[in-house]
């Protein structure tokens, strides 16, 4: 029986795209606070959903901590769990 020989795909080419720096890292701001509602919002989707690092651009330790405080503005009532 003959194999049939599997064709191999081409590893994907991106074009070369500028790594978005952190806005937190940026300004020198060291803890994100949960009060200030109006810089949470630009990293909560218009469905509720907290956006990613690969789409807000922000490192690690400010995306962990704009979590956190995007969960606990929901909780005392100062951002939507859900739009709509």
């Amino acid at each position: 029986m003959a194999q049939k020989q599997r064709e191999r795909r081409k590893p994907r080419e991106f074009a070369p795209t500028r790594r978005k720096s952190c806005h937190f890292c940026k300004d020198g701001i060291t803890e994100v606070d949960y009060k200030n509602v109006a810089q949470l919002r630009r990293y909560v989707s218009e469905k509720g959903k907290i956006r990613s690092r690969r789409i807000t651009g922000a490192c690690r330790r400010h995306q962990s901590q704009v979590a956190v405080a995007v969960k606990r503005a929901r909780e005392m009532a100062l951002l939507p769990y859900v739009s709509g």
